[in-house]
């Protein structure tokens, strides 16, 4: 295999100029273009100092469809016929970084704190509903329900459901598939392993998320800054580091419109680099490692 060169992003340029330099052309223009449409398709914002990024992630993409400049490439993902395309230029410049049980006090957290209530209301009669807002490839959910599980051996008597959903249909499709790699087990707390993980037969060094752990999940995909179908509201929502992709203003109105679908004394776990502002924050109350109470109830959140 011929060595690339040495990707750089270049100052001082002229109009035209390449921005990175590599095998492709890749222009100021051309990077301009691909943050605009990732913006606006997902709220995600991308500053120049991701040029690099961006062309190494999608020069992958212009060998593979055989195109010779990211201006050409630009023009497909901008028209009709490129709609397809375009999902994958997002999915291809979307960071999936997860593991079972990442930060873990989340999960103390609701295990102790919230967990023993929600399951005393479900025990009475009433519903639990739990939203994994950016799931990635499974493992956050999955976590979520090995903890109500260890918790809640009644749960099949109980009317206890996590929503998991995320903006790309492939590792949503990787998620209700359930099957991982023994390597991507190492975060998973030993009982756990034991209860919920099965070897998968014909596949050594794989293994699959036990069917009761599967079955309190359904998997879908959505934007979080498009249209949410959801009408009822979650008892947890749990969307960690994701919002730093976003500009402080689709941030603020993503923690409000959350705020706007949880009940009082619902909680709200998110990244460790980020905080809840904007009028949000009138609603919602620390407790804990990155983790908020709805203490008052917001105005209706646009959906």
């Amino acid at each position: 295999m011929t060595a690339q060169p040495a990707q750089t992003v270049r100052s001082g340029m002229t109009r035209g100029a390449a921005m990175v330099e590599g095998e492709f052309l890749f222009t100021e223009s051309d990077f301009r273009k691909i943050a605009a449409m990732v913006h606006g398709d997902a709220g995600i914002a991308l500053p120049e100092t991701k040029a690099t990024l961006v062309y190494s992630r999608l020069a992958k993409r212009l060998r593979a469809l055989g195109i010779a400049s990211f201006n050409d490439y630009c023009a497909l993902v901008a028209g009709h016929d490129g709609v397809d395309e375009r999902q994958k230029m997002l999915a291809a410049l979307t960071t999936n970084v997860t593991r079972f049980f990442r930060e873990p006090h989340h999960f103390e957290h609701l295990r102790d704190q919230l967990l023993p209530k929600l399951l005393a209301g479900a025990r009475a009669g009433g519903r639990v509903r739990i939203w994994s807002a950016a799931c990635s490839s499974g493992q956050e959910p999955y976590s979520i329900a090995m903890t109500v599980l260890a918790a809640a051996p009644d749960i099949a008597s109980l009317d206890l459901k996590i929503l998991a959903t995320d903006i790309d249909p492939n590792v949503v499709r990787e998620a209700r598939e359930a099957v991982y790699s023994n390597s991507l087990l190492a975060g998973m707390p030993e009982e756990h392993r034991r209860r919920y993980v099965l070897p998968v037969a014909g596949r050594a060094g794989y293994s699959r998320i036990a069917d009761e752990a599967r079955a309190l999940i359904t998997f879908n995909e959505l934007n979080l800054i498009g249209d949410w179908p959801m009408k009822g509201r979650f008892d947890a929502i749990f969307c960690r580091n994701v919002a730093i992709y976003f500009d402080d203003d689709t941030q603020a109105r993503l923690w409000n419109r959350f705020a706007g679908l949880m009940p009082l004394e619902g909680r709200l776990y998110i990244g460790h680099s980020e905080r809840v502002a904007g009028p949000a924050a009138q609603h919602l109350t620390p407790d804990g490692i990155t983790a908020y109470r709805l203490t008052s109830m917001p105005r209706e959140a646009a959906r």
